[in-house]
């Protein structure tokens, strides 16, 4: 995925800030549809308000940092995908119910569950994702990327910081824990 020309050029944090909220939104997109079929209801999922599930940008940039190597290895993509995610929403899991009192998933009723944290399916969920996301989407987010002028890359990273911290202000105090964001 790395060339030699951009080998050890640190990236611009612009390319962190917009890959996070493509993969949020990506993420409450996958949320809101997978209610949607499974409920036949439109619910706005999540701890904030606006159209975003960091744990999914959070998720996705870690397994951009600590698997980039493996771009080329999907089955081992997979693998520490499926080990990476499923530590990572047990983390969230543990600490949102701590912070807010309540669950926002329980997968008590699934095959080999964790404390209704995590569960088999979800680990082979987000390996199936996170090679997905490694090994084919990555190449051409950053073929996106670098069409954007710089300009207006910072332009827009503005106004998603803006707005996302706007929510989490907002959240701090009013979290979202309105009908069916939780399973």
């Amino acid at each position: 995925m790395e060339t030699k020309k951009n080998k050890g050029n640190a990236r611009k944090i612009d390319f962190y800030v917009l890959l996070f909220f493509l993969l949020a939104f990506a993420g409450w997109l996958w949320e809101v549809g997978l209610c949607l079929v499974t409920k036949q209801s439109l619910v706005n999922r999540g701890v904030y308000y606006g159209p975003y599930l960091p744990i999914y940008g959070v998720g996705g940039l870690l397994l951009w940092f600590l698997l980039q190597k493996f771009y080329q290895k999907p089955l081992v993509t997979f693998l520490l995908s499926a080990a990476l995610c499923s530590v990572l929403e047990y983390g969230a899991s543990v600490l949102l119910e701590w912070k807010w009192g309540m669950r926002w998933w329980d997968y008590s009723g699934y095959f080999l569950n964790l404390n209704g944290r995590i569960c088999l399916l979800g680990a082979v969920c987000f390996g199936l994702g996170g090679m997905l996301l490694n090994c084919y989407l990555l190449p051409y987010y950053m073929r996106v990327y670098h069409r954007i002028r710089p300009g207006w890359r910072l332009i827009l990273c503005g106004i998603l910081l803006a707005v996302f911290v706007l929510d989490i202000t907002y959240c701090a105090v009013n979290p979202h824990t309105g009908q069916d964001i939780a399973w």
